[in-house]
């Protein structure tokens, strides 16, 4: 997969299109990622002990892996991301100004 944990990404796609985040978890069976301030749920909790008061918790959801697209930390510009081998070494290249990410 081509976005890790700990990546700084755009969303491209969705209600929150233009936002950006750091990536909390990546879900490798689904595609899915988990970004930090996007795609944020409402759930409403019952109270569980009797006059405790009930409450509405909010909780981040993830979302698919092709609506993101990683922020390069050199040209700071959301970009799709490349692999580059040398001497048995593979690591990620921006698309756009070809920097090791």
């Amino acid at each position: 997969m081509k976005i890790k944990k700990g990546d700084h990404v755009s969303i491209i796609s969705g209600k929150d299109k233009g936002k950006s985040g750091k990536t909390i978890e990546v879900f490798l069976k689904t595609k899915r990622v988990l970004v930090e301030g996007v795609n944020i749920r409402k759930k409403h909790v019952k109270p569980k002990k009797e006059g405790e008061k009930g409450q509405i918790v909010q909780t981040p959801c993830s979302i698919h892996i092709s609506n993101v697209k990683l922020i390069c930390p050199k040209c700071n510009k959301a970009t799709r991301v490349g692999h580059k081998v040398v001497e048995k070494r593979k690591f990620r290249i921006c698309k756009k100004c070809k920097a090791e990410i």
